[in-house]
């Protein structure tokens, strides 16, 4: 006797989104997907990824793709059902975890972990430009330090400009593994006519902010986006200017041209890290 076919709300939505392979690739997956679950808040955001935006259409790479809602698995005893049996439906639903209950972050844009964690850094953004009588901007050398595990010494995170390829590609560019208890501060500075400009950072100024997703950008960036510079901000801000980012994500923005935050000219957006926090 042929299994009989099972019809759930939630298969069938899932059926509608998906088709011939894909959804066999769904399917399995979904029944043996307690061997993918989880306890750790970290494991389960994993999970969901790989079982839903795995099947979802090709987007950006950042977190922000995956939707951040509910998310789980369902699993089904037996695998194959007769005709005239109940099978057992047992669901997993986890909601996301929010990088708020594993880090505190100061007025001053520095970041304080309450357990131990590693971080993944991208540079999203190296917008130190000047501009030349003609018109072309010209990206100038700007470099992003990080002062983490109790060390005094800033340690270096990027030194280059916006049109290097670790920028254009926005990939990993350093992982880090950061202690319970210990801050992490951010700073960055620029090179122009053989000097070095003042070193602005979490710790001496105001011209660093750290943000997670749902907050709102530094008033000045919507307001003013460069034109070289739009696609790398843009694609993280939702209609309203506040971050789209992943739930386990802190975006730093720089200012690193201006000592007074309040001058027309400041737009937080010469030096933008995203940061990436997950259990090591």
């Amino acid at each position: 006797m042929l299994p009989a076919r099972i019809v759930h709300p939630f298969l069938s939505m899932l059926e509608a989104r998906f088709s011939g392979s894909t959804w066999r690739q769904f399917l399995d997956l979904s029944s043996h997907s307690q061997l993918i679950m989880k306890t750790s808040p970290f494991a389960t955001l994993s999970a969901s990824t790989l079982a839903i935006c795995t099947f979802a259409s090709a987007q950006a790479w950042a977190q922000s793709v995956c939707p951040v809602v509910p998310f789980g698995t369902l699993s089904i005893t037996p695998t194959i059902i007769q005709t005239d049996t109940r099978p057992n439906l047992t669901w997993n639903i986890t909601y996301p975890s929010s990088v708020k209950k594993f880090v505190t972050i100061t007025a001053q844009g520095g970041i304080t972990l309450n357990q131990n964690l590693m971080c993944d850094i991208r540079i999203l953004v190296a917008g130190v430009t000047t501009q030349n009588p003609n018109g072309s901007i010209n990206p100038i050398e700007t470099a992003g330090m990080i002062r983490y595990n109790g060390s005094l010494t800033w340690s270096p995170i990027f030194d280059g400009k916006q049109t290097d390829a670790s920028v254009q590609i926005q990939g990993i560019i350093k992982t880090l593994n950061i202690t319970s208890g210990m801050a992490m501060d951010f700073g960055g500075q620029y090179f122009l006519n053989d000097s070095w400009s003042p070193f602005f950072n979490s710790i001496n100024s105001t011209n660093v902010r750290s943000l997670v997703n749902g907050d709102t950008c530094p008033s000045c960036v919507p307001a003013y986006i460069a034109r070289p510079l739009a696609p790398c901000i843009k694609p993280y801000l939702d209609s309203s200017n506040k971050l789209r980012i992943g739930p386990m994500d802190v975006m730093i923005f720089m200012d690193l041209t201006h000592a007074d935050i309040t001058s027309p000219g400041s737009n937080f957006q010469d030096l933008v890290l995203l940061i990436t926090f997950r259990t090591p």
